[in-house]
Order: structure tokens, then C-alpha cells, then sequence
């Protein structure tokens, strides 16, 4: 089955890769499904302010780009690094992080989606958060891919490949994030949906939706067309 494959900047995209609708979807989750900053704030007790919460967000994705390790132990160490938490109480938050808020429209939406187009997590996470956020959701997505087993983390480009040898090299990504998610999927020919959240980073998109429900009347629409 063709991969993904990195095209040049500023190269034009095929008709075949902006599909008028999507075949599949992907999804970041945290930060996009799961609220992880408000997960994060009842986690410790207290709210962060955005500096300390970027500190964190950004100490992950440091880590991330080095030797594999789990997800659960990325968010200790940018606990006990970023807000010096103590190790045990920083190890317990990593393992749990599946269990933080998802955003009130994730549920409608991606149940809306799911009849439409076959709904993957494609996840900087661990297969446990995966169980923990499909149990909130009260229902199982079509797939979930994460770092614990394609043992890397986005956005490095292999992740893209690796969901692209088993499900084909075009569909659509949706994330709250062009750093990470956005700007390496539209690289490698992707159609990219950017969802406003409180916390996103903001970057090129395809399309630009408030939410998952927005997301799905939309594609509902265009199909119905």
C-alpha cells in the first residue's frame, strides 16, 4: 500500500489529496478531544498560568524527540522538571491523564463523524490513555494509533507513514495544533482541519472549525451534496 510520502514546500496538492470529502479522519487527541489543559489544572489543584502551561507542553515535545519512552513518563518528568512535583504524585498524574475532561462537543462529534468516515486517534499517547478516553467517550473509534505503538512521537514524519501503510496516503487530519500536527501533514499532502480550542496553536489549515460538531454538519452537508 503507497505511504505518505514528504513533498516538496509549496508544491501544488492533487485533487485526489484535497478530497471534497474525506474517506478517513484523524485526530489528534489531547488538547484537541481532551481538554488536557483544564485536566491538567484539577490534576495539581490549581491553575496554571499560559506560561507555565506552554513550559510543559513544550518540555513533552522536547522529550518526545528523543529515545523512545512512554507517554505516562513524558508528563511525570515535565511535571517534576517544569513545576517540580514530587516523582510519585508527578508518575500517578501520567497514568491517568486519559481520565482528563474531554471537551464538551468531542463526544456529539465524533459520534457524528463516526457515521460518515472511519474516526482515527493518531496520538502522541500510551494504549492505556487510549482506553481511558474511548471509556469517556462511551464508545470505541475506529482505530487508535499512538506512540506507545509505533514507538515514536509526532511530528515525526515516520508516525504519518506508519498510519499510512495501513490505511492508504490520503485523509483527512484534524488538531488543534499546527506545530506538531498541521504543518507535517500538510507537507506531506494531507487535507488539514484546524479546530479553534482554548489553548491551539494556530497555523495553515484547510479548514477552520470552532468544533467537532461544526466539524460534522459540515462533512454531513457535503455529503448530502
Amino acid at each position: 500500500m503507497a505511504a505518505v510520502s514528504e513533498r516538496a514546500q509549496g508544491e501544488a496538492t492533487s485533487p485526489t489529496q484535497r478530497q471534497v470529502t474525506p474517506a478517513l479522519l484523524t485526530f489528534d487527541i489531547f488538547g484537541t478531544v481532551v481538554d488536557w489543559r483544564q485536566g491538567l489544572n484539577e490534576s495539581i489543584s490549581r491553575v496554571l498560568s499560559d506560561e507555565e502551561f506552554d513550559s510543559v507542553v513544550d518540555f513533552q515535545g522536547r522529550e518526545e524527540q528523543g529515545s523512545y519512552r512512554p507517554y505516562r513518563e513524558i508528563v511525570a518528568r515535565s511535571l517534576t522538571h517544569v513545576l517540580h512535583f514530587p516523582e510519585a504524585r508527578a508518575n500517578a498524574i501520567g497514568a491517568e491523564v486519559g481520565r482528563w475532561p474531554i471537551f464538551p462537543d468531542a463526544q456529539e462529534g465524533l459520534r457524528r463523524l463516526m457515521s460518515l468516515a472511519p474516526c482515527i486517534a493518531m496520538t502522541n499517547s500510551d494504549r492505556n490513555h487510549g482506553e481511558q478516553v474511548q471509556t469517556q467517550l462511551g464508545f470505541r473509534l475506529s482505530r487508535w494509533v499512538c506512540a506507545e505503538e509505533v514507538r515514536l512521537y509526532k511530528p515525526h514524519p515516520d508516525f504519518w507513514r506508519a498510519v499510512s501503510e495501513e490505511f492508504g496516503p490520503h485523509w483527512w487530519h484534524v488538531s488543534a495544533y499546527a506545530d506538531y500536527d498541521l504543518e507535517v501533514a500538510h507537507r506531506l499532502g494531507l487535507t488539514t482541519v484546524f479546530v479553534r480550542r482554548p489553548h491551539a496553536r494556530p497555523g495553515e489549515a484547510g479548514q477552520v472549525v470552532s468544533d467537532l460538531v461544526e466539524l460534522a454538519s459540515h462533512l454531513a452537508r457535503a455529503y448530502d451534496s
